[in-house]
């Protein structure tokens, strides 16, 4: 028994705001405390942030998609909180790209944006919104949002002895 493992992982943000579980060795009980192996890492060769818009639903492509396909869910791919999750974002992160977003629509020169822009305004106006409590029906019962401020790292390690 003394030779069991447990697994140690990291956790890792996704650009579209998932959080995911990432195994990066197995611990091992060495007398008081503990030995870590660590397996196999590389680094890729792109940063994850680079490729973010092009999968996030916020820039969509080039095509007019129709109907319910053009909700945006991630900030654009500027400032703090890039290509991060709109849904329980700071109300700071918010009003910042909220400026930006009319910034863009008050331009002329860059009207060729403009229904972007007026879908990201429009999905942090409703963010904003419901973090006030006049969103949709039964915001209110739901906890404020987390900020960078709250995250701790240990998010789901009650399992890990150590």
């Amino acid at each position: 028994m003394s030779d069991q493992g447990y697994p140690v992982t990291v956790a890792v943000r996704r650009p579209d705001g998932r959080t995911e579980q990432v195994r990066v060795g197995t611990a091992f009980r060495n007398g008081d405390g503990f030995t870590l192996k660590l397996g196999e890492m590389s680094i890729g060769s792109a940063p994850d942030a680079a490729p973010a818009p092009r999968r996030s639903s916020y820039g969509g492509g080039g095509g007019g998609g129709g109907g319910g396909g053009g909700e945006v869910t991630v900030f654009p791919n500027y400032g703090r909180s890039k290509g991060g999750p709109i849904h329980g974002a700071s109300m700071q992160d918010l009003e910042y790209y909220a400026n930006g977003a009319r910034r863009s629509l008050n331009d002329p020169s860059k009207s060729r944006w403009h229904d972007r822009e007026r879908a990201l305004l429009a999905a942090i106006e409703a963010e904003i919104a419901r973090q006030r409590g006049g969103g949709d029906a039964g915001g209110g019962d739901e906890p404020p949002p987390h900020g960078d401020d709250d995250f701790t790292g240990n998010d789901d390690d009650g399992s890990i002895p150590f």
